[in-house]
C-alpha cells in the first residue's frame, strides 16, 4: 500500500494489528490504544517498532506519557464528517509536543488533506479509491489561509 509522507508518495511498511490478532514478533506495527494500555510491557520485547492507532473517542491523556518514544500515531477517521481527528492532531503537536509521524487513516476525503496537514498530520494512508497524485496535489489546494498552521 502507498502512503504520502512528508509530501512524497512512498510505500508503507507498517501493519495494523487488530485487538483479536496475534502480535507478530517482528516488523513495524500499530495497535489500538486499549491494546497498548493493556499490554504495553510486552511490546518492548518484540523486534520492530510499535505505534498507536487512535480513534476519535480515545482520550489522548491516557497515552500522553508514552508519546515521547512513539514513532507513529495513526488517527483512525471513522467518518469524514467527524472533526475530532483534526483536534487530536493539533493537540498531539501543540499540547503534547509530539514530533513523530501522525498519519491519517480511514474514511477521510481528498478535500480534507490540506486541512489535516495544517493541524499536524504529515502522512496519509491511501486506499484504492484515492489516487496518490490527487492526494499529493491536495496538499497545495490553497495558497492563503486565515489560521496559523502547526507545520
Amino acid at each position: 500500500m502507498q502512503i504520502i509522507k512528508d509530501k512524497k508518495i512512498t510505500e508503507d511498511h507498517w501493519q495494523f494489528v487488530a485487538d483479536d490478532q496475534d502480535i507478530p514478533q517482528t516488523g513495524d506495527i500499530t495497535v489500538s490504544v486499549s491494546r497498548w494500555l493493556n499490554d504495553k510491557d510486552s511490546f518492548a520485547r518484540r523486534e520492530g517498532q510499535t505505534g498507536l492507532r487512535i480513534r476519535s473517542t480515545d482520550a489522548l491523556e491516557d497515552i500522553a506519557g508514552d508519546l515521547a518514544g512513539m514513532p507513529l500515531v495513526e488517527l483512525d477517521i471513522a467518518m469524514f464528517g467527524d472533526g475530532r481527528s483534526f483536534s487530536q492532531a493539533w493537540l498531539l503537536r501543540n499540547r503534547y509536543h509530539y514530533r513523530g509521524e501522525i498519519r491519517a487513516v480511514g474514511n477521510y476525503l481528498i478535500d480534507q488533506i490540506f486541512y489535516l496537514h495544517r493541524t499536524g498530520v504529515d502522512a496519509f494512508q491511501l486506499d484504492e479509491s484515492r489516487k496518490p497524485e490527487a492526494a499529493l496535489a491536495a496538499l497545495n489546494d490553497f495558497s492563503v489561509a486565515y489560521q496559523p498552521s502547526v507545520n
